[in-house]
């Protein structure tokens, strides 16, 4: 083997380990610094909101090769508006039938990326048994290294709107609340 092809064969060995070292890192879901909220416009003079307490995932996150992936479930009988009986209704078939339903999915594995801070993240949203694409705008992103736990934790704040009608979310539209509901997802998760 000539003096050029071995040194071809070891640059290429090397840019192959790095790539190996270059893999994915996955992270968990911190539930108490990940929030999923929803706002919709009640007669269009103030704002209900409302959070599910309830929620599990992880996240892949390739910063390096500006990837990843994240997979979220939302427990729908946790929905909480601060006010029990809009709770109850919330969680009729009016509106989430979490009898029916009582979970909701994310699912994403398109990263956009400004420099190394992720911009969107797009994949699917299940809710009430129908599947629908969604793109959440990141409003904040950051990693750091927790002084407290001594990990890595991504996260930031994404958004985005939701038409509830293709979800088949149709109540009180002809009453004149909107179909439009903004959707927060304040997320956190830590390196594992």
């Amino acid at each position: 083997m000539n003096k050029f092809l071995l040194t071809a064969f070891f640059a290429a060995a090397a840019a192959t380990a790095g790539v190996a070292q270059a893999a994915p890192a996955t992270y968990a879901i911190d539930p108490t610094h990940t929030f999923v909220t929803f706002e919709i416009s009640h007669f269009g003079t103030s704002t209900n909101r409302a959070r599910f307490d309830k929620k599990a995932g992880s996240v892949q996150f390739d910063r390096a090769g500006k990837a990843g992936k994240v997979d979220i479930t939302i427990d729908m009988t946790s929905v909480n508006s601060g006010t029990a009986p809009f709770d109850k209704h919330l969680q009729s078939a009016d509106l989430l039938d979490v009898a029916r339903f009582p979970t909701a999915r994310f699912v994403a594995d398109q990263f956009a990326f400004n420099g190394d801070k992720v911009t969107e993240i797009s994949g699917t949203l299940t809710l009430l048994g129908q599947t629908k694409p969604v793109t959440l705008k990141a409003l904040n992103f950051n990693c750091y290294d927790s002084p407290m736990i001594k990990r890595e934790v991504c996260g930031g704040d994404f958004e985005t709107t939701l038409t509830r009608s293709q979800y088949g979310v149709t109540y009180g539209l002809n009453y004149g609340f909107p179909d439009a509901v903004k959707l927060i997802i304040q997320v956190e998760a830590i390196k594992q």
